[in-house]
């Protein structure tokens, strides 16, 4: 991608990235709040506002390496605390608070994809080109948000949930990998492996959008 093209695409990324990292960690905190655990509530972490989840390498930089790079698009916001202990039921409520993300990121690629169709049924408009480019872009975004989360692998969202359903001996090895997650994570994103393990789950569920709102 050239210089001009990612400019181009950061501008027009910029609000379905945030929406997607803002929304998705504060549905992290919410539910765990329902649950019993008030950390991120008492740190100001459920909030709507951007700049308390930004995480300056994770969202910022990474994101329009792999933008320029030409990869999967990959990153991630600040994680917003959980003390899973402070859980009503910890092993099992966990399956909730680390399902909440990718659940809102999959009500947001269908938000959308509403959107989607309003640019196609509006294509006169001189909104409809630009709305149709973020709305794409806010699909795609939030597709692979939920995608890559699912993956078993702590800290992610998959890893959690994982933890949750397995028999505590298997939870428990399975947890040891978390302080090395994210370097295997990082590392997977500068090779082509990530692109081959969330591709085609990425291609089906787009796929899927596009189907269910009929483009």
């Amino acid at each position: 991608m050239d210089f001009q093209s990612l400019i181009q695409t950061i501008a027009i990324g910029a609000i379905p990235v945030l929406f997607a990292i803002t929304i998705h960690e504060a549905a992290h905190g919410y539910v765990a709040r329902h649950f019993g655990d008030m950390t991120a509530y008492q740190q100001g972490r459920i909030s709507l506002n951007p700049l308390r989840h930004i995480d300056p390498v994770g969202t910022i930089l990474l994101p329009i390496l792999t933008l320029w790079l030409g990869g999967i698009l990959f990153g991630w916001a600040k994680p917003v605390p959980v003390n899973f202990s402070a859980l009503r039921r910890p092993k099992q409520d966990m399956l909730w608070v680390a399902l909440a993300g990718p659940a809102v990121n999959l009500l947001m690629a269908l938000f959308w994809g509403i959107w989607i169709k309003v640019a196609l049924m509006s294509p006169e408009s001189y909104y409809a080109e630009p709305l149709m480019e973020m709305a794409q872009l806010g699909v795609k975004i939030n597709v692979v948000l939920m995608v890559l989360n699912l993956l078993p692998l702590p800290p992610l969202d998959g890893g959690r949930i994982a933890i949750s359903l397995l028999p505590h001996r298997l939870a428990m090895k399975l947890a040891s990998i978390e302080p090395y997650g994210m370097f295997i994570l990082i590392g997977l994103a500068f090779t082509p492996v990530l692109s081959w393990v969330l591709g085609p789950p990425v291609v089906l569920l787009i796929t899927l959008i596009n189907f269910i709102f009929g483009y």
